[in-house]
C-alpha cells in the first residue's frame, strides 16, 4: 500500500516529541496503519539542537541541517506544502498570528492532510480553517489540541455518536490545577504557589494564558464546537482566572465541604448552551475535587449513557506528541473516507449570566452590627434562597464572610450587590467574590 509521507513544521518541545516517536516505531506505527507511515522532512530554524535534543537524524532536516532564516525556512515550507510527494503536515509552530493562520490554511488549500496542536488558533481563528479543510476533503487532526495525552477529542467525535451531550466540566489547565492545589495542600498563597509552579517547569516564566483562564478557555470552545456545534469567539465566553484567589477561600471552601478548582463547563439545557470558564467551588463528592497537581480531567454527562470520566496528562512533550501520532496513524488508516456533513446546531447560545448555579459570596465589610442581616435581606429580595452563612472573621475593625445561596442565576446575585452598594455605599470594603458551586 502507498507510504503516508510525513512533514513537520517546528522540532521544539511537541514537534520534536512527534519526530522522535515516528522514528523510534517506525514499524509498530506503520503496522497499526497497515500502511507504511514515513516522516520525510522537517522544517525547523535550529536544527542542530533539535536533533541532539530529540536525538534525530540531521539529514531529516530541511537545508541539510544548517541553521536557517527565517526567510529559508518559509521557503521549504512552501516547497513542502506543494510536494506531491508529502501527504500529511503536522504544524508545530504555534501561535495565532497571520502567518501561522495563512499556513494552516495554505495547507488545507493544497489538499495536504494537517495535524495541529495549536489550540489558540483553532479556538480563535479555526472557523474558516476548517472550513478549507471541509471544501479541500482532507482531514484536520487536534487531539492534542485539547487536554494533550488524553482522547477527549475523538470520544466525543468518535464515541458519542450514538448518544447526546447534556454537559461538560474539566479540569483543562494543569498549570492553574497545580497551584490551587499547592495553596490547599499547603496553605501558601498564590504568589508562593506560582512561583513553586514555574520552579518545577509546571508553569511559563510568562504564565498569563495559564492564570486568566485563556488556555483553558480555548480548550473549551473547540470542545463546545465538537459537542454542541457551536462557533464561539474567545469574547463570548465567561472566562476568570484565578489570580485573585486567597487562602481564606479555601477555609469557606472546606466548610462547605468543597475544594476550588478552575473549571470549564458548558452545557444544554431547552435548547440553550452556557458555558463558561471560572473557579469553581467543587463538591467533595465530585469526581474533579480529587484531581491534584497538573492532571487535567474531563467530566461528560450524556442523556442516555450517564457519566464518563477522562483523566491524564494535559502537557509535556511526548504525552502531547502521542495524540498528534495517534492522528497521523488514524489519517493512514481512514482519511480517504472523510465526510463532513455534520448538521449545524440548532441551539443557541446564551449569556452565562443567566446559568443556574448555586454560589457562594465572599463579603468584606466593616464589623458593625446588622451588616450580615441587611446583606442577606438583600440577597433574599432578588428571589434567592439562602443555604448556609458563614461566621464572620473578624480582624480589627473589619469582618469577612461568605453567603451561599441556593440554586440562581449570577445576575440575581449581581443584581443584589448592585442594590447593597446603592443602599449602603460605604458597607462593602471590595468587591464581593462570587464562585459558582459545582455539585
Amino acid at each position: 500500500m502507498k507510504p503516508l509521507h510525513i512533514a513537520i513544521l517546528g522540532c521544539g518541545t511537541v514537534g520534536g516529541g512527534v519526530a522522535r516517536i515516528l522514528t523510534e516505531m517506525q514499524e509498530e506505527l506503520s503496522a497499526r496503519a497497515s500502511r507504511p507511515i514515513l516522516l520525510k522532512e522537517i522544517v525547523e530554524l535550529n536544527p542542530t539542537y533539535a536533533s541532539q535534543r530529540f536525538n534525530l537524524p540531521i539529514e531529516l532536516f530541511a537545508g541539510g541541517g544548517k541553521d536557517l532564516t527565517p526567510d529559508e525556512a518559509s521557503s521549504f515550507i512552501q516547497r513542502l506544502i506543494h510536494s506531491k510527494d508529502i501527504d500529511l503536515i503536522v504544524e508545530t509552530i504555534g501561535g495565532t498570528n497571520d502567518f501561522v493562520y495563512n499556513l494552516s490554511l495554505d495547507i488545507c488549500k493544497a489538499k495536504k492532510h494537517l495535524v495541529s496542536a495549536n489550540k489558540s488558533l483553532l479556538a480563535e481563528r479555526g472557523k474558516s480553517i476548517f472550513e478549507a479543510a471541509k471544501n479541500s476533503n482532507i482531514m484536520l487532526g487536534f487531539e492534542a489540541a485539547v487536554c494533550g495525552a488524553i482522547p477527549i477529542v475523538k470520544t466525543i467525535k468518535e464515541s458519542f455518536t450514538g448518544d447526546s451531550i447534556i454537559s461538560i466540566s474539566g479540569i483543562m489547565n494543569g498549570t492553574s490545577n497545580y497551584i490551587l492545589s499547592k495553596m490547599k495542600s499547603e496553605g501558601v498563597s498564590f504568589k508562593e504557589a506560582l512561583k513553586s509552579a514555574q520552579k518545577n517547569g509546571y508553569a511559563e516564566a510568562d504564565p498569563t494564558l495559564d492564570i486568566n483562564g485563556h488556555d483553558a478557555g480555548h480548550k473549551l470552545i473547540i470542545l463546545m464546537k465538537l459537542a454542541f456545534g457551536i462557533d464561539l469567539a474567545i469574547d463570548q465566553l465567561s472566562v476568570k482566572g484565578i489570580e485573585n484567589i486567597e487562602k481564606e477561600e479555601f477555609d469557606f471552601a472546606n466548610e462547605i465541604g468543597s475544594t476550588l478548582k478552575l473549571i470549564c463547563y458548558g452545557k444544554q439545557i431547552d435548547g440553550e448552551v452556557y458555558a463558561t470558564v471560572c473557579p469553581m467551588m467543587v463538591k467533595n463528592d465530585n469526581f474533579l475535587s480529587e484531581v491534584n497537581g497538573a492532571t487535567n480531567a474531563i467530566r461528560i454527562v450524556n442523556k442516555y449513557s450517564g457519566k464518563h470520566i477522562l483523566v491524564g496528562t494535559g502537557a509535556g512533550s511526548y504525552e502531547t506528541a502521542s495524540s498528534i501520532v495517534a492522528d497521523i496513524v488514524f489519517a493512514a488508516r481512514y482519511a480517504d473516507q472523510v465526510n463532513y456533513t455534520h448538521e449545524k446546531s440548532k441551539l443557541k447560545f446564551i449569556d452565562a449570566r443567566h446559568f443556574v448555579f448555586p454560589y457562594i459570596i465572599t463579603f468584606r465589610t466593616g464589623d458593625t452590627p446588622g451588616t450580615t442581616g441587611f446583606i442577606t435581606t438583600a440577597i433574599g429580595q432578588q428571589k434567592i434562597n439562602i443555604d448556609t452563612v458563614s461566621h464572620n472573621r473578624h480582624i480589627k475593625n473589619k469582618a469577612t464572610f461568605s453567603v451561599v445561596t441556593m440554586p440562581c442565576t449570577m445576575k440575581q446575585v449581581e443584581d443584589a450587590i448592585e442594590k447593597i452598594k446603592l443602599e449602603k455605599p460605604d458597607m462593602l470594603l471590595s468587591e464581593p467574590k462570587i464562585i459558582p458551586i459545582l455539585y
